[in-house]
């Protein structure tokens, strides 16, 4: 498994206040996904990835069954990490869950 605290840097960049259980789910959550570089990162440009994001992710997880806040709940990350060319999928989830006030469900 990998290790949660590995990723917890990157996301104190956008939340300095993160909790690193909330991490450690993540984490956890994703499992063998994080093993492969092209599953551990998130493609903003591949709207198959966001639709993808938005209902495995944000419905299915986080029980928000709206799909336009998801979506722009998504979009608003992507625009959040524009600078990073490779978007940790642990980051990228984590930003998403705090976007929609769900982080308490992970």
């Amino acid at each position: 498994m990998a290790d949660p605290a590995d990723y917890l840097p990157d996301i104190r960049r956008y939340d300095a206040l993160a909790d690193a259980a909330i991490v450690e789910r993540i984490v956890k959550y994703l499992g063998v996904a994080l093993h492969n570089r092209d599953s551990s990162l998130v493609a903003c440009t591949d709207e198959k990835e966001v639709a993808r994001v938005a209902e495995r992710w944000c419905e299915r997880k986080l029980g928000v069954h709206d799909q336009r806040r998801n979506e722009t709940a998504v979009r608003m990350v992507c625009e959040t990490m524009a600078g990073e060319r490779a978007k940790s999928r642990v980051t990228f989830y984590y930003l998403v869950a705090k976007q929609l006030d769900r982080l308490e469900a992970i």
